[in-house]
């Protein structure tokens, strides 16, 4: 299997992107023992034309981001607007959102939440009842524009009040054996 994983992390204010980092080296070292990998970090720049063909490289895309406002980072959204191209990624379809050319495909988002747990699935909480999928529905969309297929998405919680990196690390490696048989 050939893996694209996108650490979507841009520095904001104190937040060094450490976490997400740790994360994403996990991931290469858990999936390269059997597949090939290649990683985009977009803070340190990157090539349009050089992620279009990752893109159409790779079987699975990771998409490993902060929640920064209830979405991603700018930079990502910036990544997004410009290496999703029309043409390549999608085209014109009858049907509105049918039109994805990257089928055959599949993604996973992996994000770091500062809301707890708890704050999702109660209808008494913040996210009045939705889960993390029903949370992170705006981006599915756009992946699903693509015609690209969703595998579970994966989230740590907390993480500025209680950062548990090693249990965070272990839940990941325990995530992408159950989504990728990894």
């Amino acid at each position: 299997m050939k893996v694209l994983i996108i650490n979507g992390h841009q520095k904001y204010r104190s937040a060094e992107g450490k976490l997400n980092q740790t994360l994403v080296d996990r991931m290469v070292s858990t999936l390269s023992q059997n597949n090939e990998v290649q990683t985009t970090i977009i803070q340190n720049g990157y090539n349009i034309e050089e992620e279009q063909q990752k893109f159409i490289w790779a079987d699975v895309i990771i998409y490993q981001t902060p929640v920064y406002w209830f979405s991603v980072p700018g930079l990502l959204k910036t990544y997004m607007d410009e290496v999703y191209a029309y043409g390549l990624f999608f085209k014109g379809a009858e049907q509105y959102g049918r039109g994805g050319l990257l089928t055959g495909k599949k993604y996973m988002f992996s994000a770091t939440w500062n809301a707890p747990e708890e704050a999702f699935n109660d209808p008494t909480q913040f996210f009045r009842g939705a889960d993390l999928e029903e949370a992170l529905s705006h981006l599915h969309r756009a992946q699903e524009f693509l015609g690209l297929q969703p595998l579970k998405s994966f989230a740590c919680y907390d993480v500025i009040k209680h950062p548990k990196i090693d249990t965070f690390a272990a839940e990941l490696d325990a995530h992408l054996k159950s989504v990728l048989n990894q």
